[in-house]
């Protein structure tokens, strides 16, 4: 197994491992260890199938359903979550923008389902179909963000809790709702309240645990207050500098750790876009103070 690193802070390319196979426990550790490490892994040239890929997931923990709102690809397979450009169900905004691209939450800065008491430790994306060009994927190191502040703001952050909330991001799938089902889902999802600075729980890094699609407001702040300190966050987040992107292929696999890194799905394609997204099972986040 190879290991190739792709930035000076995040992001590395695993050569010599084939997903497909029954992985030994020794390679299941190593790639856990370069997933802790690197924060997002990648796989080319894999072409996985629903089944395989539920497989792999299944040798880093318990796999989610496939979304707290939606069901899964089918009933053999309800831990995969279909994200289908020209049919996305949880999509927000505009869709059929001027130009034809098509938009979703996913082209926001977010960390996987925050909005839940356990957001998933890991996700496992596939890439069935391609455009021919745009269509990247990039993510940020929270991890290398929180390190990277002034050490008198890391410590006041060190003891601040954060609202997480579902309810302004799903625009369509409450929109489109004939028959009150997907208000009722929105509904059953609580507001939930989770560190500003997350402790990851194999490393023992500090990180930030806030991202602008679910992070509501910082708890104990004024809204203006709240709205600014995210803001000065988000935007020391996504520096270049602790970013990598990566250019997808046919059969490619990325696999990221949701405790440790924020995701956008870059929407600059006219072409259809098919990628399947399954998530392992997480832990209850916990601060520097908790």
């Amino acid at each position: 197994m190879d290991v190739v690193r792709l930035t000076g802070t995040i992001g590395a390319r695993i050569d010599g491992v084939d997903l497909k196979a029954d992985l030994p426990p020794a390679t299941v550790a190593d790639v856990r260890a370069a997933l802790v490490r690197h924060r997002v892994i990648f796989f080319r040239d894999q072409h996985l199938s629903p089944t395989q890929q539920v497989a792999f997931g299944r040798m880093f923990g318990e796999l989610t359903p496939a979304h707290p709102l939606v069901g899964g690809l089918d009933e053999a397979h309800p831990e995969v979550l279909v994200l289908d450009s020209l049919d996305y169900k949880l999509g927000v905004g505009d869709r059929g923008t001027s130009n034809g691209k098509s938009t979703s939450y996913n082209n926001r800065w977010h960390t996987d389902v925050t909005f839940s008491e356990t957001p998933p430790l890991a996700s496992i994306l596939s890439a069935k179909k391609i455009p021919s060009f745009g269509g990247d994927t990039l993510w940020a190191d929270l991890i290398d963000a929180y390190n990277t502040l002034p050490e008198q703001l890391r410590d006041m952050l060190d003891g601040l809790h954060a609202v997480h909330d579902s309810s302004g991001t799903f625009g369509r799938f409450r929109e489109e709702d004939k028959t009150g089902e997907n208000r009722q889902k929105l509904s059953n999802l609580r507001p939930v309240r989770h560190p500003v600075v997350r402790v990851h729980p194999e490393s023992g890094e500090k990180g930030l645990f806030v991202n602008p699609t679910f992070t509501a407001y910082i708890d104990g702040f004024g809204i203006d207050l709240s709205r600014a300190l995210l803001h000065m966050l988000y935007e020391h987040t996504v520096q270049p500098e602790r970013v990598v992107r990566w250019a997808w292929q046919e059969g490619d696999v990325a696999m990221w750790d949701n405790r440790s890194t924020s995701h956008y799905a870059a929407a600059d394609y006219v072409e259809p876009r098919l990628m399947h997204r399954i998530t392992v099972r997480g832990d209850k986040p916990r601060g520097p103070r908790d």
